[in-house]
């Protein structure tokens, strides 16, 4: 199975996401921001990253920006997991470079199924 960051500033939140995760057989390290999740991302390979939008220090789109300029992660699957759901977001999401898009809160196994999608 994949190792998958997960990167969320809440801790309830990236804990369900997390569990989802594993408990389809997944490897999931954690990250509370978009600062911890560059320092892991730069230390060690993931088949996918999902991360929320509004974090303190790095929110989700730029870390999506920061982890497109890193060879490791040029065609790595982000996926962005957040409240947001407006048009302008999903865009700006998209032309940093982000894969997908879910809005929380999340169906368990439509977070697997897209997983899943962007693994093939």
């Amino acid at each position: 199975m994949a190792c998958v960051l997960v990167v969320d500033d809440s801790v309830s939140m990236r804990g369900m996401v997390a569990a989802t995760l594993a408990a389809d057989g997944h490897r999931v390290v954690e990250a509370e921001d978009g600062v911890e999740a560059l320092a892991r991302a730069q230390a060690a390979q993931f088949d996918a990253v999902i991360t929320d939008v509004n974090m303190p220090r790095m929110d989700g789109i730029t870390l999506v920006r920061e982890l497109r300029k890193l060879t490791q992660f040029k065609y790595t699957p982000i996926l962005v997991l957040t409240t947001e759901s407006s048009v302008e977001k999903k865009q700006e999401g998209r032309a940093a470079g982000a894969t997908g898009w879910l809005v929380k809160p999340f169906n368990p196994e439509k977070l697997l199924a897209t997983v899943a999608r962007v693994l093939d």
